[in-house]
């Protein structure tokens, strides 16, 4: 990987958590409300807690061998899950994978982003990744508050501001830098560009982030 980039940025890898291939896999692609996965979990828990037993460890560290020097894991669905559910279905998976990645490649820094995560961010951090990754719907003071100046958190502009002026997308990633304080941040759209996004928009967001110190 590192070849592709010439050393000339970082290379990142990413991963989807248990949870969330494992809701593909029975819903058969996305959902709305997980009916289906659900109804599995609660009626005969056995079976997902077999579909929950996957390789993403090995994918991980494939990836870290081939160059990454960052993984991202997608836990995209977990917080369709009450916290009591997350704590059984998705949680022990987690830190399986980081366990098993950590003991294997010490050094490589992995980063959890779960999508409407405002109710689970401490569970989160259970999870002993490095990063914990914060979408919009939590404000990063707050955010910060919950947990702890010793965690490393990544985001959280919403990734809309983005079809705002430049004054006003400079605004907001100086408000998100500010209530992230001096404790490890890595500054981020809170999820991925929106489709229509003016380019010249993205490239002003990149040059912001390059000046803050």
């Amino acid at each position: 990987m590192n070849y592709l980039v010439e050393n000339k940025a970082a290379g990142l890898g990413f991963v989807g958590a248990p949870l969330t291939l494992a809701s593909y896999v029975v819903e058969g692609g996305s959902s709305k409300h997980f009916t289906k996965v659900k109804r599995l979990a609660f009626s005969q828990p056995k079976i997902p807690h077999e579909l929950l037993q996957t390789s993403m460890a090995k994918y991980i560290q494939y990836q870290a061998d081939s160059g990454a020097q960052t993984v991202q894991i997608f836990a995209s669905w977990a917080t369709e899950l009450s916290p009591v559910d997350f704590e059984e279905f998705s949680l022990p998976y987690l830190k399986q994978i980081v366990d098993t990645v950590n003991q294997s490649h010490p050094n490589l820094p992995l980063i959890l982003h779960a999508s409407g995560s405002g109710g689970l961010l401490e569970r989160l951090a259970l999870t002993d990744v490095d990063v914990v990754s914060m979408d919009w719907s939590v404000d990063m003071a707050e955010g910060r508050r919950r947990l702890g100046p010793d965690v490393a958190v990544q985001g959280n502009v919403d990734p809309g501001v983005l079809f705002r002026s430049k004054e006003f997308i400079t605004n907001r990633i100086n408000d998100v830098v500010r209530k992230a304080g001096k404790g490890k941040h890595i500054l981020n759209l809170g999820h991925g560009i929106v489709v229509g996004t003016p380019e010249e928009n993205v490239a002003h967001f990149l040059e912001v982030a390059k000046r803050i110190r």
